[in-house]
């Protein structure tokens, strides 16, 4: 099993506790928390271009 089947894994059995334990707006928040944190992660590993994000947020084209 790869790196990322047991993320996966690991992160629908948080969201699914999350849920189970403490209902629907917590799995939301939970599930919104995680996909912040995973943009944050990108952007400090440097995978990801903060202006190139917002600039896709607001509707503009990249020029390639």
């Amino acid at each position: 099993m790869g790196s990322a089947t047991r993320t996966g894994i690991a992160i629908g059995a948080v969201l699914a506790l999350t849920w189970i334990l403490f209902g629907f707006w917590a799995f939301v928040f939970v599930g919104v928390a995680m996909a912040i944190g995973a943009l944050i992660g990108r952007i400090v590993e440097g995978k990801l271009d903060p202006s190139a994000l917002v600039g896709a947020l607001r509707g503009k084209r990249s020029s390639s």
